[in-house]
């Protein structure tokens, strides 16, 4: 799962920028435009109009640190190219901020920001958007449940990248990552220590009745915020396997929570373990998708058919068992 550091944010399409062009050394210039605001549900609207001064004297002093103005109209006239308009698609409070998120009208553009309360842009990220419209419309054969008890967050989920940043690769395209929030954060306490955040420990049930696979239950849990575990990016996980030919994939596991084995044979909302931070993952939380194999390198993934018939995006809440 990905989080968004907003400094790290405004870095990212920083550095983006200075690739283009790196040999500039223009100055931000002053402006009258320093004066005004763009509201945050009009920014997608300014951006297309090409209102960059304004946009630009808003965002915070670490997003200009690493982007001159005139880095910022070049690759904003860009990638406004060929544009309509954007619609908005979501907004989200993410701890001290909200995220606004933008796609253009031909669907293949998105616009991600992230606006403080005192309206200072803290993050901006342009995008281009793959879609694959075919495989969006086929769904599982069998239902299922999410593999939680109570309501949860859906921090990824969709069927574009801007909602899911799953989307773009084939066998996790159609992936959920799920956590609890409270407040607008999903930890109390000290952000470096699992124990600090809501979802930590927290029961991981079976999506439907099926048969244990696969079960990894030795992975150390990362410390949040601070290292991933790319190398096993399943990290403690579970693999059922269910009629149709379909595998459900439970991961990110507390080490040595697992209560079922290989070979096991489980019913819908049997407890398989407990909420952790193993494998490829940042902080606390479940990863969940449904494939035609239980090999994930070799498996696509298949857009899941909930038991309730929602299609929950991210920023949805979800309710499981």
């Amino acid at each position: 799962m990905k989080k968004f550091p907003l400094v790290a944010m405004g870095s990212l399409f920083g550095i983006m920028l200075v690739a283009c062009n790196n040999d500039s050394e223009n100055e931000p210039e002053e402006s009258n435009s320093k004066e005004e605001t763009v509201a945050a549900d009009q920014f997608a609207d300014e951006f297309l109009a090409g209102n960059f001064d304004v946009i630009y004297h808003q965002t915070s002093e670490s997003f200009q640190d690493m982007v001159t103005l005139d880095e910022f109209r070049e690759i904003g006239s860009e990638f406004n190219s060929g544009v309509t308009n954007f619609e908005l698609l979501s907004e989200m409070p993410i701890q001290h901020v909200t995220e606004y998120q933008w796609i253009s009208d031909e669907g293949d553009k998105g616009i991600v920001s992230h606006f403080a309360d005192d309206q200072t842009i803290e993050g901006i990220q342009l995008t281009p958007i793959s879609s694959h419209p075919k495989n969006d419309e086929v769904y599982t054969e069998n239902t299922y449940q999410m593999p939680m008890i109570g309501e949860w967050f859906t921090f990824w989920g969709g069927t574009n990248e801007l909602v899911n940043y799953h989307y773009a690769v084939a066998s996790q395209r159609y992936a959920y990552d799920l956590l609890i929030v409270e407040d607008g954060f999903t930890y109390n306490g000290d952000p470096t220590d699992n124990e600090s955040y809501y979802a930590f420990g927290q029961d991981i049930v079976a999506p439907r009745e099926g048969t244990v696979v696969s079960a990894e239950n030795d992975i150390p849990d990362n410390t949040p915020t601070v290292d991933t575990n790319a190398e096993e990016p399943l990290g403690n996980h579970v693999i059922l396997e269910h009629e149709n030919n379909e595998y459900s994939y439970i991961a990110h596991f507390k080490q040595g929570s697992l209560e079922v084995d290989e070979g096991d044979q489980v019913n819908a909302g049997d407890l398989l373990g407990s909420v952790g931070n193993s494998g490829n993952s940042s902080e606390p939380h479940i990863h969940f998708h449904v494939a035609d194999s239980d090999n994930l390198e070799e498996a696509t993934s298949i857009r899941i058919k909930l038991e309730n018939g929602e299609q929950p995006t991210r920023g949805d809440i979800v309710e499981g068992f």
